[in-house]
């Protein structure tokens, strides 16, 4: 049998992990599930990753990977209105997220194993790191190509369009049968874009809503 690279072998067990988990939860896990999933001894993993934090590391790595490829890809055309740019934007995010529904879970388990965790929890702050990222960079490009001049700091507007995300992505996994309205995903985004626009209450009042 051909000799296999540890640097063959880390994708296949990051998605040997990935299938198992998503399929039986976080704490299905195991190095020994997880090369038996692969079809591979245990010590395969052991050679591969020094610890299994260290698998669920970059387990979390590609699970992000994989999201934030697929919004990345949409960007609007130049001349594109801001709210048309982040309504579009906020809808293929939720299609990415509930097309991946037991990843998002899995996700979301991993991130509160990571509180108890100084390995994951660098991973998972990371991570959150570049979601808020790229979040900040679609919203900042969005309005570059409306014309739209930020009345708010993007950094800040980012982080709140993510939490209200988190929370949607939550109550969604938490209530199956409830599917979200996209009315509720448009409002989210046209907050996002009354801030961008208009700054916060604190800095004078929004305006009252256009007719």
């Amino acid at each position: 049998m051909p000799h296999v690279t540890a640097a063959e072998r880390r994708p296949q067990l990051i998605r040997a992990a990935i299938d198992l988990m998503s399929r039986d939860g976080a704490q299905a896990g195991s190095t020994r599930a997880i090369a038996a999933e692969l079809g591979v001894a245990q010590a395969t993993v052991h050679y591969v990753y020094g610890s299994k934090d260290e698998l669920y590391r970059d387990v979390i790595a590609r699970l992000t990977d994989d999201l934030l490829d697929r919004v990345s890809a949409v960007l609007p055309p130049h001349g594109t209105d801001l709210r048309t740019s982040v309504r579009t934007m906020t809808a293929t995010l939720w299609d990415a997220i509930t097309d991946s529904l037991p990843a998002q879970q899995l996700m979301l388990e991993l991130t509160v194993l990571s509180l108890r965790s100084p390995v994951l929890g660098a991973a998972v702050a990371e991570n959150l790191g570049r979601i808020d990222e790229l979040s900040r960079d679609l919203l900042a490009g969005a309005a570059e190509r409306a014309g739209v001049v930020p009345a708010a700091p993007i950094d800040e507007v980012a982080r709140l369009f993510v939490a209200g995300y988190d929370g949607l992505v939550l109550h969604r996994l938490s209530r199956p049968d409830d599917v979200t309205d996209h009315r509720i995903l448009d409002a989210l985004a046209d907050t996002v874009c009354a801030l961008v626009e208009h700054g916060s209450p604190a800095a004078g009042g929004l305006p009252a809503p256009r007719r």
